[in-house]
Formats: structure tokens, C-alpha cells, sequence
């Protein structure tokens, strides 16, 4: 006795967890996976699909048991999408109803596929909206039919799946509303009005802060770097000593030169006191003098080059580079740049305007910073100056480079180097231009105009 009350109530209870996860579905595919995969303790099939139905009378496959997504190039699909009109033909009642692969006599196309992938029967449970339409269907494939006391108390189960399928597809959601010509005229002149609404055009680009008063330090003789002496955005003074370049080569340089010297000079003191006795030797004297002074200004050109490898700041500021150990031991040719000595008393805004985005920008238009360490704290300022040649930056990106002011007030928190995203702001237009310059512009590079 106790064990036949306990079944129904145990069903009972599934079947009251299937409609509460049906209600809770946040979408179609949601609930199309639910019912293809939370009904199989009750059913115990081997296979559950779940489609929609078109208004065409076809139908797209939502669901496949036990797969998250199914692929749609795979043998079975392909021949579901022949088989599934066929089928949806064959359900001319509301109700659901079990179908027989040797009671129908399916047609050739349907019965191979139907023989190779499912059992003999399907039960096949239609989705209807509230007016009657047939909004999906769910196939069932069972060994054996459904039992008959099972049928009645899976109703409420089929009738909550409808409804909740009709939700969230949006049936009877302003049906039946056409708007009048009225209506249309009025929305029309709506939009044509907004579109007429006076705005500032908008650019966003990359920036970082940089100094005005920025002085380039390079290599001022070929070498190699032995020492770097200042750290990355150390302050320096005026005079200070930055880097150092290796002198071993040109030291040994200097040593041959001297003692080449000292020959020069020896040749030319004996070919002095030959010249006395001999005035043959009186012709020497002036190739050897030649000698000797070629011999002095070449170890004073060294000389110079070794005084050069200590290489000092030009200017008080900030020294700007990346990492010292980049830089030790490695090779550098005259002129190549090593780091700046900047000013942090004189920031500013070095902007990087694709040009996809460019708009037209005059000196004195407002820029605002938008600092990725500093989001909540904009900097504002006025451009100083653009280029007139749009460049390849580090990014790759084809870009013209602005310079804006920093306003006064907003200089103390803000360091050297920091990044963010510039907005910059351009002429006033209309707002149907504003949304169309793009697509102009693309259009008429299509069309040639």
C-alpha cells in the first residue's frame, strides 16, 4: 500500500520540477535544452529533439540530447532537414501522438534514415501557441510506447513548455498593430528633426603625457655603452653624468699614437742634425715635419673622442628611457638616440590621431585626457600644434600626432609617461552628419565621386 502511494507522488514531484525549470528559462535555447534533457528520468528515451517551426513549415533543429551544440554539416542533420517537413505533416492533431515507422510507410528518402538512426517509434509532442499555431515539436525516440496513465498527468508538463516557448519567442507582442499614415509621418519627421539637432564632432585616440621641454641625448661617437648612470626618470641636474661609453679601444688608439709621435719627433731631430753636414738631408725635413704633425693631430682627434665618452646632461630635468640593462654592452652608432632629459614642470599631451578617425581639428581646440590610471580625474587642454603628415607610429597604425597644453592646476599629480585615451573635439555639424561621415566616405571611395 505504501509503495503505491509513493510512486505518484514521486512523479508528482518530477513533474512539478520540470515546469519549475521551464519557468525559469532565460531564453528559447535555454528552454529547448531543458526539455531535450530534463524529461529523460521520466521517459527514459534514447534520443530527445527539440525544433522550431517556421511559417513556411519548416523546421530548425533547437536541441539534440546530450549535446551542447550540435554540428550542422554531420550526416544526421542533413537527413533530419529532409525527414522533419515530412514528419511535422504527419501531426494533424494538437495532442501528442506515437508514430510508427512500419504504420506510416515513409518514403524511401525518410525510411533509410529513419531505419539507421532511430528505434520504430517516436512520440512526438506539438508546441502551440495560445491562437492555435504550431510554434515547435518535440521528438521523443522510445523503445516502446508511451503508458497511457503517464499521458493524462504530462498535459500540465506540455501545456507550461507551450507557454513559456510562446513568452520567449515573442508571440502576441504588438500583433495585430499597424501603425497609420499619421503615425508614420510623424515618426518620420521626428527622426528628420533629431537629425538635424546641432552636435560638436568627437574623436577618441591614444595619448601620453610627454614634456614640452624635451632634449634629445644621443651617441656622440661610435661605441659601445659601458655604464649607464642615471636610473629610468631619475631627476638630473645640468652637467650630470648619464652614460658612459666603453674606452678600451680608443685608449690603446692613443697609446700607439703616442709612441707613433714620439718616432715622428726622433726621425725629425736627427734628420735636424744631419742637415748641418749633409744638405741632402735638409729635403727630409720637410716630409718628416709633416710626419710628426699628422702623427699629433690624429692622437688629438682621439684624445677629443675620449673626452666625448662621458656623455652629460645638457639641460636639468627628468631622464627618460626604458631599462638600463637594455642598453649595457650594446653597440651604438653617432647620433643614435639613447634617451631625452625632460622637463616635468612643462607637460603635455602627445595625441596619436588614426587617420580612419581623423576629423578636421584647428590649434585651440579643446582636448580631454582620459588617463588609465587616473579615470576618474580627466585632464583638459588645447591643441598646440599638428602635423601636417600622417606617419606609421609603434602600433602600425597610420596616424597623425598632435600636441595639446596641459591646464594649469592639473600639472602636480600628473608624471612623464603616463597613458590614455584623448578625446578630441572639432567643429559643431548636424547630427545626420555625424552618423553618416563614415559611411559617406567609404561610399563615395567605393563609387569614385
Amino acid at each position: 500500500m505504501n509503495d503505491r502511494v509513493q510512486i505518484p507522488s514521486q512523479l508528482l514531484l518530477a513533474l512539478a520540477e520540470l515546469r519549475d525549470k521551464a519557468m525559469a528559462a532565460e531564453s528559447l535555447n535555454a528552454l529547448a535544452f531543458s526539455i531535450a534533457n530534463d524529461a529523460y528520468p521520466l521517459l527514459r528515451f534514447r534520443q530527445a529533439l527539440v525544433f522550431a517551426q517556421r511559417p513556411g513549415g519548416s523546421f530548425d533543429l533547437l536541441c539534440v540530447s546530450g549535446l551542447a551544440k550540435p554540428q550542422e554539416d554531420s550526416p544526421y542533420l542533413v537527413w533530419l532537414r529532409r525527414a522533419m517537413p515530412w514528419l511535422g505533416r504527419q501531426m494533424t492533431d494538437i495532442e501528442p501522438a506515437w508514430l510508427a515507422r512500419e504504420s506510416l510507410g515513409p518514403p524511401p528518402e525518410v525510411s533509410d534514415g529513419w531505419a539507421e538512426w532511430w528505434p520504430p517509434g517516436a512520440w512526438c509532442v506539438p508546441i502551440h501557441g495560445r491562437n492555435g499555431q504550431r510554434l515547435g515539436l518535440v521528438v521523443f525516440l522510445l523503445e516502446e510506447p508511451v503508458q497511457e496513465n503517464l499521458v493524462p498527468l504530462m498535459q500540465g508538463l506540455f501545456q507550461t513548455w507551450s507557454y513559456c516557448w510562446g513568452a520567449l519567442s515573442g508571440e502576441g507582442r504588438l500583433k495585430g498593430w499597424r501603425p497609420g499614415r499619421r503615425q508614420v509621418l510623424v515618426v518620420v519627421a521626428l527622426l528628420a528633426a533629431l537629425l538635424l539637432v546641432p552636435v560638436r564632432q568627437t574623436a577618441l585616440a591614444p595619448a601620453e603625457i610627454v614634456s614640452r621641454q624635451a632634449q634629445i641625448v644621443s651617441s656622440p661617437i661610435d661605441g659601445v655603452i659601458a655604464r649607464m648612470h642615471v636610473r629610468p626618470n631619475q631627476p638630473v641636474e645640468h652637467g650630470a653624468l648619464l652614460f658612459t661609453l666603453d674606452e678600451t679601444t680608443l685608449r690603446s688608439r692613443a697609446e700607439v699614437l703616442r709612441k707613433e709621435v714620439a718616432v715622428a719627433d726622433a726621425e725629425l731631430i736627427a734628420a735636424s742634425q744631419r742637415a748641418f753636414d749633409n744638405p741632402q738631408s735638409k729635403s727630409e725635413l720637410t716630409v718628416l715635419t709633416g710626419k710628426a704633425q699628422q702623427r699629433r693631430s690624429e692622437l688629438s682627434g682621439v684624445l677629443a673622442q675620449l673626452e666625448r665618452t662621458q656623455v652629460v646632461a645638457p639641460r636639468a630635468g627628468v631622464a627618460v628611457y626604458g631599462d638600463a640593462n637594455d642598453w649595457l654592452g650594446k653597440p651604438v652608432a653617432t647620433g643614435e638616440r639613447i634617451l631625452l632629459v625632460a622637463d616635468p614642470a612643462q607637460p603635455a599631451m602627445r595625441v596619436q590621431l588614426p587617420v580612419a578617425d581623423a576629423i578636421a581639428l584647428e590649434p585651440g581646440a579643446p582636448v580631454t585626457l582620459y588617463l588609465t590610471a587616473y579615470p576618474l580625474q580627466p585632464l583638459h587642454g588645447r591643441i598646440l600644434e599638428t602635423s601636417y603628415q600622417a606617419r606609421v607610429n609603434d602600433e602600425s597604425v597610420v596616424a597623425y600626432r598632435l600636441l595639446a597644453s596641459i591646464d594649469d592646476g592639473e600639472v602636480a599629480s600628473r608624471r612623464l609617461g603616463l597613458h590614455g585615451t584623448a578625446k578630441l573635439y572639432g567643429e559643431r555639424v548636424v547630427l545626420g552628419y555625424y552618423l553618416l561621415r563614415r559611411p559617406i566616405a567609404a561610399a563615395r571611395a567605393w563609387l569614385g565621386w
